[in-house]
């Protein structure tokens, strides 16, 4: 019999389903009868429990159970009857009017949109581009030093300067009373690094040790300590000690200590090149990325499934729950997280899935697994151990699958670049890395 699909919206469909009160009835004979020879229950050898006290026990449950398996496969083969795309869980529900000897029910439910991607010769993309210059490398070197600075102490008179490590004492009042957290001896840290609020690090700049001062501070409104957030504190403040930096020489011997291999001021330049012409690959190709998917969203006409969203707003919202948790949130697991906050980064994921899985069926754009080994090496080639790493990648599915996504993603990419109307912009390497 030709299943009836009714369409209730653009991709709302329902059809009616039918079952057999007598399979039923049969199928749940039959398995408590299968649970007769296993129940076990006081009073009665294992087995030997009457079929008429499992039924009393067990039928309603195994009812139940019946029920959901026959309207399942009903649905299921409903479904590949009308050959339809089903997106998220029908909605199920009996309905009057069956035919004697049966049950009828309704199944509300949606399928996956047709996805028309249009000309992508039409779509304009602007195109990223960035280069690893030598002020670069020094850069990164000055940050190799600094992890490996020592301090020394200064002179009597020399003043406290950025670079410098200081060890002070210090006491704040609100409106001439103590604060909790506002009082510390010997407190410790590098001036100029932003550990400490912009106007404590001014005060302590240019201090003598020994010397003592008081200045006005005033807490950000969004300060992580919220009684004193938005609030006015003056401080005293005492420099104990003062020390300036000292940073190793560029030579052999840090080459050697950094365990570049050669040992050399050359090699270990070359290392950084290398390392961080690794970094602007990764950087550009999410960059453009985005760029392409923007693109290819703007080129596609598809409707969205509102159970998809609501399963990936549900994701999200979990996903925030974990994050909170790991934070050591108290009560992450119940927190009262708004999903509309994901209302609109769900719609998107869903409908960027959509358009992606269209053009990689297409264009047969899946990963291959040359691809994937490829991209697992070049992940593992900047790490101390790349045949460790590589392993840590082979040996966890889930992990395979996240390197599969983005080597298709970056399949996706290329595919559409080569297409569209493509324009090199050029960025700066502080940019691009977030140090501008």
């Amino acid at each position: 019999m030709a299943v009836t699909v009714e369409t209730l919206d653009k991709l709302e469909r329902k059809i009616t389903l039918e079952l057999s009160l007598e399979q039923i009835t049969l199928e749940v004979q039959n398995r408590l009868k299968r649970m007769q020879r296993q129940v076990k229950l006081d009073g009665f050898r294992p087995g030997k429990v009457p079929l008429s006290v499992v039924s009393k026990r067990y039928g309603g449950s195994v009812h139940y159970e019946v029920m959901n398996d026959q309207l399942g496969k009903a649905f299921q083969s409903a479904a590949q009857e009308a050959q339809l795309r089903i997106a998220g869980t029908p909605t199920i529900n009996e309905k009057e009017g069956a035919a004697e000897g049966a049950l009828a029910f309704e199944a509300v439910f949606e399928v996956y949109p047709e996805v028309k991607i249009g000309d992508l010769s039409a779509a304009a993309i602007e195109k990223l581009s960035a280069t690893v210059d030598d002020a670069a490398i020094e850069r990164t070197l000055d940050i190799l030093r600094k992890q490996r600075r020592t301090f020394a102490a200064r002179g009597a008179d020399e003043l406290a300067q950025d670079g410098d490590q200081v060890r002070i004492d210090f006491e704040g009042k609100i409106d001439g009373e103590p604060f909790e957290g506002g009082k510390a001896e010997g407190f410790q840290f590098v001036l100029g690094e932003g550990q400490m609020l912009k106007e404590f690090e001014e005060a302590v700049r240019g201090m003598r040790v020994g010397d003592s001062k008081t200045f006005p501070l005033n807490f950000p409104a969004d300060y992580h300590g919220k009684d004193v957030a938005g609030k006015q504190a003056d401080f005293l403040v005492t420099l104990q000690q003062l020390e300036a930096a000292q940073l190793p020489e560029v030579n052999d011997e840090l080459a050697q200590a950094l365990g570049v291999a050669g040992g050399s001021v050359e090699a270990l330049r070359a290392d950084i090149r290398k390392n961080l012409e690794r970094e602007v690959k990764f950087r550009l190709q999410m960059r453009n990325k985005t760029a392409v998917m923007d693109a290819l969203l703007s080129q596609s006409e598809l409707d969205v499934p509102k159970s998809s969203v609501a399963s990936e707003v549900e994701r999200l919202v979990e996903g925030a729950r974990a994050n909170l948790k790991e934070r050591g949130i108290q009560g992450a697991d119940q927190a009262p997280i708004p999903p509309e906050l994901f209302q609109a980064q769900a719609e998107r994921r869903v409908r960027l899935g959509l358009v992606v899985a269209e053009l990689v069926n297409a264009n047969r754009l899946q990963a291959t697994p040359e691809q994937v080994d490829a991209h697992i090496q070049e992940l593992a080639s900047s790490y101390e151990s790349p045949a460790d790493v590589v392993r840590w990648y082979q040996s966890d599915r889930q992990r395979l699958a996240e390197v599969e996504a983005l080597v298709l993603e970056n399949n996706v990419t290329e595919f559409v670049l080569a297409r569209a109307q493509v324009s090199e912009k050029p960025i700066a390497f502080d940019e691009l890395m977030g140090q501008g």
